[in-house]
């Protein structure tokens, strides 16, 4: 049975909801496990550790889907919620037809962009060469991989979480296949990796295309649609702080890896690759909350229930905390293992990334309440305190901390940084909670 928006929501029925979202980003995360997994091992720790120097740039020219996605489904949410069905879907088709044309420049903005930024980035000959090679081929998929992150959120406002979650499946499944295909059975080396993985994103963001253009069961459908610069403004607000998110976590990212370089040099910078594939895993969880969540917030927000809006952050809040505790946890017991599936072929590699990834687990014990907080004021149509959690929580006091902590524990303090930044941002997100908690009649 379809669940609605508009329903009361109890504890199970609030986890049915946003299960689908939670998967869909776990295999949405898995694109770039699966590429570093097979690389590592099939072609090496150059090749793997080049992969993990090149991404925070391909992953900060994503960031555009992400912002429409998010702060876009906040408005349409919000119309739904309103009874405005027509101008819902006016806004939610503007937002796509704006993400195709944001995807076809960045790609060939970024196509100039990868040589040099590698270089600035550290990467030195066979390194660089690399890197370039997988992220142009990454470029051609860029738009499909731009739409894929804005239908997840839309998939969820339009009640259709699961045939979203099947998309986001179908593709995964697709990127394990053929990266089993050309790395392991071709030999194709890093361009396979490359290759699979954009094909995969090309079944995951133009499926949903096909499915919205034609008539449907769904609260949503792409019709023709002006430029509304007002909403549009207004979703990139909304959405400012997931945009913040991507972009800022591509900069620290890519200083965490100069200061590796400086410290541990290539082992550093693998090391490094391995603990955030299996972050990427676990934040998933957090992110695909949020994400299964908002449109929730923002439906009860425009139709003026402020009931449903304490019942949903309580529940919320109690969720993400014993996520948070589980996931720290299963970190610890999963430290060996993982850094063995990912590079036990070199032992000192497989030490450092161990000791890391024990220190670094820390950080979800607090990041779930942090990612929340962003997220439930994007809900609520407040891209400034939005964008300003996850501006001080993934730039300001990671850069801080990234560059003074080292300093004092050495290479410990780069495993560490992350678990403080994330708790000078509870204070700042608890903050906003409670001094923002009249407006809104959440509390």
């Amino acid at each position: 049975m379809r669940i609605q928006l508009s329903e009361h929501f109890t504890c199970k029925k609030l986890i049915r909801f946003v299960l689908p979202s939670i998967i869909m980003m776990i295999f949405t995360s898995i694109y770039g496990v699966i590429d570093g997994l097979f690389v590592s091992n099939y072609v090496g720790k150059t090749a793997f550790a080049s992969i993990n120097l090149i991404m925070p740039l391909l992953m900060g020219l994503s960031a555009l889907g992400f912002m429409i996605g998010t702060g876009g489904s906040a408005i349409v949410s919000k119309a739904l919620g309103e009874g405005k069905r027509e101008l819902a879907n006016q806004y939610f088709s503007m937002l796509v037809w704006v993400s195709v044309l944001g995807g076809i420049f960045l790609a060939a903005a970024g196509m100039f962009l990868l040589r040099p930024i590698a270089v600035l980035l550290g990467a030195t000959g066979e390194m660089t060469d690399l890197c370039v090679l997988y992220g142009r081929i990454l470029l051609l998929s860029l738009t499909p991989f731009l739409l894929q992150n804005v239908f997840q959120s839309f998939f969820v406002t339009a009640e259709k979480p699961q045939l979203g979650l099947k998309v986001t499946i179908a593709a995964g499944l697709t990127n394990i296949v053929l990266d089993y295909l050309f790395i392991a059975v071709f030999h194709w080396g890093i361009a396979g990796a490359a290759v699979a993985t954009a094909l995969s994103e090309t079944v995951g963001g133009l499926f949903p295309i096909l499915y919205f253009t034609r008539k449907n069961e769904s609260l949503l459908r792409l019709v023709k649609a002006r430029v509304d610069f007002k909403a549009l403004g207004k979703a990139c607000a909304n959405g400012s702080s997931e945009l913040m998110t991507n972009l800022s976590l591509s900069v620290v990212n890519s200083l965490y890896n100069l200061q590796l370089i400086s410290i541990a040099g290539e082992n550093g910078v693998a090391a490094y690759g391995t603990i955030m594939y299996v972050n990427f895993i676990f934040i998933a969880i957090f992110l695909g909350y949020s994400i299964g969540s908002a449109p929730i917030i923002g439906y009860h927000y425009g139709a003026g229930n402020h009931k449903e809006l304490k019942n949903l952050l309580r529940m919320s809040l109690s969720i993400v905390g014993i996520c948070g505790v589980t996931l720290m946890l299963l970190a610890e017991v999963l430290a060996s293992p993982l850094a063995r599936l990912f590079v036990g072929y070199d032992k000192a590699l497989y030490k450092m990334t161990c000791h890391g990834f024990q220190l670094y687990a820390v950080s979800f014990l607090i990041n779930g309440f942090n990612i929340f907080g962003s997220a439930f004021f994007t809900a609520l149509s407040n891209g400034v305190v939005s964008a300003a959690i996850s501006f001080l929580r993934t730039l300001v006091f990671q850069v801080a901390v990234v560059l003074t902590l080292p300093l004092i524990l050495g290479i410990d303090g780069i495993w560490l940084a992350v678990a403080v930044a994330e708790l000078l941002t509870l204070a700042i997100t608890v903050f906003f909670l409670i001094s923002r908690k009249k407006q809104y009649h959440y509390a």
